[in-house]
């Protein structure tokens, strides 16, 4: 039994499709791209508390003879804080892939119907 050759899609019915897909991302894109923002502002807030509570921890042990060695911890808060800045960062690259993908789709959806409307 012999495959028949596939037809191509008339314009129509692929710029159906384009439209069909566009729509259907364009949302989900939108939404990606407001969560990573907003985990991009938490891990900045993040970030500056964890610094303010190694400052306060310095401090601490400058000022008195404490029985615990604040040291590590302080170690420990300045590894959390790189550990941070790398997810912000890899964030701030997603953030701006979505950005990238979100302006393609507009330019795409645009062509479109600058195609389909030519008014």
């Amino acid at each position: 039994m012999a495959s028949e050759p596939e037809k191509p899609l008339d314009t129509k019915t692929r710029d159906a499709l384009t439209e069909g897909l566009i729509d259907l991302l364009k949302p989900s894109v939108e939404e990606i791209d407001d969560r990573v923002r907003a985990v991009r502002e938490s891990q900045v807030e993040l970030r500056q508390h964890i610094d303010s509570l190694a400052d306060d921890l310095k401090r601490i042990a400058e000022q008195q003879v404490v029985p615990v060695d604040l040291e590590p911890y302080v170690k420990k808060l300045n590894s959390s804080r790189r550990r941070v800045m790398l997810v912000n960062n890899i964030l701030q690259n997603v953030q701006e892939r979505l950005n990238k993908l979100n302006n393609h789709v507009l330019k795409e959806t645009a062509k479109r119907k600058a195609t389909l409307d030519p008014t």
